[in-house]
């Protein structure tokens, strides 16, 4: 049976994600669970490097709730943790669209310094560079990075 264009979509993000995944385990983070709240991850001392995916971290401008791809904890330069946002877009689509959405998001309720990881070559180039732009404005937006960028970022910080 053949995908959808949304099921295609979904499953090339999840890949952006097994890759952000495999980036945390080499740094010998280790999972602490799936779709768990913040309060867990933070609150797992028994592993001091650890991570949780589909994390509930409160609500946002919609006053909905909001989960984050990866809630990342055990840096030592980032006490509250750090949060990974993957967005994959392979064609023309809408999740450029909701930059302006995440970076309010970001800016306003996420509890912790946040990377995004951009993948695929279906973004509006105005709305990449946009996002990008948002880091010197957004005092809780660490970074906006392509996959290898943030290999790098992590070989050096994680």
């Amino acid at each position: 049976m053949a995908l959808t264009q949304g099921g295609r979509a979904n499953k090339a993000g999840r890949i952006l994600e097994i890759n952000v995944e495999a980036i945390l385990n080499g740094h010998n983070y280790f999972q602490v669970g799936n779709y768990v709240s913040k309060e867990i991850v933070l609150n797992a001392a028994l592993l001091p490097k650890r991570y949780g995916k589909e994390v509930y971290i409160g609500t946002g401008i919609y006053h909905t709730d909001l989960k984050v791809d990866f809630y990342v904890v055990g840096l030592p330069a980032m006490p509250s943790g750090l949060i990974i946002e993957c967005k994959w877009q392979e064609s023309p689509g809408s999740v450029d669209e909701k930059f302006p959405y995440l970076n309010m998001n970001i800016q306003d309720y996420y509890p912790a310094p946040t990377i995004v990881i951009l993948g695929g070559e279906g973004m509006r180039e105005g709305a990449s560079k946009w996002l990008k732009a948002r880091v010197n404005d957004n005092h809780n937006l660490l970074a906006v990075y392509s996959l290898d960028r943030f290999i790098a970022w992590a070989n050096k910080n994680l």
